[in-house]
């Protein structure tokens, strides 16, 4: 899976989560270049608390994917370097076991099928996510122009509402801010 091109070596990385918003990701992977939309096909979006603890970080169920066929999540292709392998894995919870890394086939809307790194959530309980991470979900599947019906069943995602505070989501608020001062 990891690839050696000129600029070193790199690997692709499909993000279905908080992770389709650009601020979010950089946040940890300032080197992270968008490489493509794409949907995982026979899989479907689910939220869940690992081992039925919910998130410290974001207060309410996060995302994953499960098997299901005729159903798709659609995300975005990353292209990372592979010195980012680490700290992308750390963000997961990989050596929490929470999250487990694995290997996905998506479809690009050119036609091309990408192989990349995604993440499943282990041993995990159903439960609705916080409004803050639907929020950030949605704000990247927006920014990244995913099929409006998509947008559209992400919108209509039950929440726990939650309503105390998320530093995380304060800190992603202030770098969309800084985005948008950027690039004003």
């Amino acid at each position: 899976m990891e690839q050696r091109g000129e600029s070193g070596c790199w690997f692709l990385y499909y993000a279905y989560g908080s992770n389709l918003l650009r601020e979010r990701l950089l946040l940890r992977n300032p080197s992270a270049a968008l490489c493509a939309l794409a949907r995982l096909q026979d899989f479907k979006l689910e939220f869940g608390h690992h081992q039925g603890r919910t998130s410290s970080v974001w207060h309410g169920g996060t995302a994953t994917i499960a098997q299901s066929p005729g159903d798709e999540v659609w995300g975005i292709v990353w292209k990372m370097n592979t010195c980012n392998l680490s700290s992308l894995d750390k963000q997961e919870g990989v050596e929490d076991g929470i999250y487990v890394p694995i290997e996905v086939n998506v479809h690009t809307q050119a036609g091309k099928v990408l192989t990349c790194r995604s993440y499943q959530m282990k041993d995990y309980v159903s439960g609705p996510p916080s409004p803050q991470y639907k929020k950030v979900i949605c704000m990247g599947a927006k920014q990244n122009g995913l099929p409006t019906d998509y947008q559209e069943k992400l919108e209509a995602i039950e929440t726990n509402n939650y309503a105390g505070p998320v530093p995380i989501m304060e800190e992603i608020e202030a770098a969309v801010k800084a985005e948008k001062i950027n690039s004003a």
